[in-house]
This record gives structure tokens, C-alpha cells and sequence, in this order.
């Protein structure tokens, strides 16, 4: 990928979602909406939806977050967790969990740290003009921490739907 912004890096413009299903899903620690440190390795035995966003309380986020949201029984019936990441600061996440009445959880990662080890952190476009950012993604992991399946470049609206019709078949 060629840019025109000195200011990004040879990894940034490479990086890409490369995990696919099979592969062991790279393990992790973030901060809740509570301060609580929380790990992939902590939901062992359950399957999770790890899903990437850009930003609290946009439009597009909060389509997905709530949908995600009013699925959470079903995904919960399935034996799936919900986990959704963000750079967003937990202060934040935690105004965006009370302000939509979100029951999943919520992961800081300020460093974008985990987004660069799952390949969503990338070189964007938007009206000409490029940034890093979140490619919205989602992973599902099974119970033994392998990924099952990667939804790239995801829509918001409906996304939630899709991916438990899938859990569930």
C-alpha cells in the first residue's frame, strides 16, 4: 500500500487482518468499563464474540453495540460471550454502557495494542484523507481459544444478527 502521509509507518500501511479460522486467537488483557483487568484466557470454555469498533457513541457503533445488546440472552443461550474493544478510554465505555443500557462487556485499549495484534488497526480513508484507525471486525472464538470464524469490513446494522444465525447453525 502506498501513502501519502509520511507520518505512517511501513507496518501501519501493511497491516492487515491476517488471522483466519483456525488459528489460535491472540490472548489479551484490557481494562473493563470498571477498571477490571479482563483476558481472553478468562472466558475458557465459552465462546466469544470479540468484536473491534472505531468509537463510543457514534452512529455506527451504536447501531452495533446495541444490537449486539438485544441479542445478549440469545448469544448468552448459545454458551457465547460478548466482548467488544475500542481505544476508547474506560471512562468512556463506561458513560456508553449506562447511556445505551449495554449488557456485554466493553474492553479499553488505548494503546491499540490488541487491535494491532488482530490486524484491525489500519491505515483508513475517509473524504481523501487517511488515519489509523479501527477497521470494524469480528471474531468468533470457540471454547478453546481458536477462531472460528472473521467477519471483515463489517456493516453495523444487522451485523448482531448475522453473527449469532451463524453461531447458532
Amino acid at each position: 500500500m502506498e501513502s501519502k502521509n509520511p507520518n505512517f509507518t511501513q507496518e501501519d500501511l501493511e497491516r492487515k487482518v491476517t488471522l483466519t479460522a483456525g488459528d489460535i486467537a491472540p490472548d489479551f488483557s484490557l481494562e473493563n468499563s470498571d477498571g477490571v483487568s479482563i483476558s481472553l484466557k478468562d472466558f475458557a470454555g465459552k465462546n466469544v464474540v470479540l468484536y473491534f469498533y472505531p468509537k463510543d457513541n457514534t452512529p455506527g457503533c451504536t447501531t452495533e453495540a446495541c444490537e449486539f445488546s438485544q441479542n445478549y440472552d440469545d448469544f448468552i443461550a448459545n454458551d457465547c460471550v460478548i466482548v467488544g474493544i475500542s481505544p476508547d478510554s474506560v471512562k468512556s465505555h463506561a458513560g456508553f454502557i449506562n447511556k445505551q443500557n449495554l449488557k456485554h462487556i466493553l474492553l479499553s485499549d488505548p494503546d491499540k495494542e490488541v487491535a494491532k495484534a488482530y490486524g484491525v488497526w489500519q491505515v483508513r480513508k475517509n473524504y481523501g484523507k487517511e488515519y489509523l484507525g479501527i477497521v470494524r471486525t469480528t471474531f468468533v472464538i470457540d471454547k478453546d481459544g481458536k477462531i472460528l470464524k472473521v467477519y471483515k469490513s463489517v456493516k453495523a446494522a444487522g451485523h448482531a444478527a448475522k453473527v449469532l444465525a451463524d453461531l447458532v447453525k
